[in-house]
């Protein structure tokens, strides 16, 4: 008897129809004998009609009543998963994250898992149940209500695999595995049959949608090897797993376009030390996560000045400016320029690490597109570049077929 998590994503329940075909397929592998530990995400759809709910009662909600209703996505989707499985004669029982024994801790709409005590969880699959495990929730240790983040219901079924020690985690999504660009922008795109944690990070945290960057990061360091496969046909996935060495003979694994990216520049900074750390501090106290930074060189006499311009996600915008405007008295700076009609176009590969001439390749085939780099960041396995959001799906096309082919 084996233990299997399996993860279904928004589009997988999207409807009622989806549901039952997620019960069926949960069925099949009970019928092999397995015990089922399934995590579901809400309904494709309902978590922006929350968001889009809230927003009409008021712009900026506090972030623990935003939990509190986010929440009940999921807790729609595990209840209907689980009748449709009674349907088929299958004993299910649904969960809450707080009752699967998941404990966050207090930041809320993006809270880190902190422990998993899912003692519940093996009591009902000693009892013969499926159990459904509602995605991107948990509790805090006072009891209140969090959600992990875009994209925690991955974090859940990563978490909860590696808690309960699974002989096998699946991650089911709307698309056949991870492919070397998102097919709908590059239609020649290619499935890969595995790839490395790294790159598998590197990809999710630059727009990737495939998966949650979070619960990548922790399926590395709990050792946790998941595939990534569509819930709508049976056509093998990708594994992700630890590096191997052939996996540098691959230069580039995968193309990004992120379209989720906003730019904040602050102008005419006064060039004095402690000045980027109070300015990151206090973004970093409002939960807003900045990518890429950007300082100019240091300019005027007497009392020098620079810009400094970062990158953060689209939803944060308006907490940034906050933030940024609550500052302005205390720094000094001149104006805030805000951009929104920006895309982060990255290349990933692990083979980067030995190989040569990358980047330069990278900018000759965007300058041959005809276009201009705005930041620039780099690490060991990737290169990552800002450029105007109107041109970035020709920019991916360029760059893959330039890389991948």
């Amino acid at each position: 008897m084996s233990l299997i998590v399996q993860k279904y994503g928004g589009t997988s329940v999207g409807n009622p129809e989806r549901i039952k075909n997620v019960a069926r397929r949960v069925a099949q592998h009970r019928a092999k004998g397995d015990q089922i530990v399934v995590v579901v995400s809400a309904m494709s759809g309902v978590t922006d009609n929350l968001i889009k709910l809230a927003k009409e009662i008021m712009p900026l909600p506090t972030e623990r009543e935003m939990d509190m209703l986010l929440a009940t996505g999921e807790q729609t989707t595990i209840a209907l998963t689980a009748m449709a499985l009674h349907s088929l004669d299958v004993p299910a029982v649904s969960m809450t994250g707080s009752q699967a024994g998941i404990q966050t801790d207090d930041v809320h709409t993006k809270a880190k898992i902190q422990t998993i005590k899912p003692k519940q969880v093996h009591a009902m699959l000693d009892a013969g149940n499926v159990v459904i495990v509602a995605g991107f929730q948990g509790q805090t240790a006072a009891g209140h209500i969090t959600t992990l983040g875009r994209g925690g219901s991955d974090l859940t079924a990563i978490a909860l695999a590696a808690a309960l020690k699974a002989d096998l985690c699946q991650i089911y999504t709307d698309v056949d595995g991870v492919y070397t660009a998102d097919p709908r922008i590059v239609p020649g795109a290619r499935k890969l049959d595995e790839i490395s944690y790294d790159e598998m990070l590197e990809l999710a945290s630059l727009g990737a949608k495939v998966m949650q960057s979070r619960s990548v990061e922790f399926a590395k360091k709990f050792g946790v090897v998941f595939e990534v496969r569509s819930s709508l046909n049976d056509n093998p996935g990708t594994i992700v797993k630890e590096e191997t060495k052939n996996m540098e003979d691959v230069v580039i694994r995968g193309v990004s376009l992120d379209k989720n990216q906003a730019k904040i520049t602050l102008v005419a900074v006064p060039d004095k030390p402690g000045v980027a750390a109070r300015i990151f501090k206090a973004l970093g106290d409002a939960t807003v996560n900045v990518d890429m930074i950007v300082q100019n060189i240091s300019h005027g006499a007497g009392t020098p000045a620079t810009d400094l311009s970062f990158t953060a996600d689209k939803p944060d915008l308006l907490k940034a400016q906050k933030v940024i405007d609550g500052l302005k008295a205390e720094i000094g700076f001149k104006e805030v320029i805000t951009a929104e009609k920006i895309g982060k176009l990255s290349i990933v590969g692990v083979g980067m690490k030995s190989h040569t001439g990358v980047a330069g390749k990278m900018f000759d085939v965007l300058a041959r597109e005809g276009v201009n780099i705005g930041m620039i960041s780099t690490s060991e396995i990737k290169i990552s570049v800002t450029i105007d959001l109107a041109k970035g799906e020709a920019a991916t096309k360029a760059v893959h077929a330039a890389f991948i082919g």
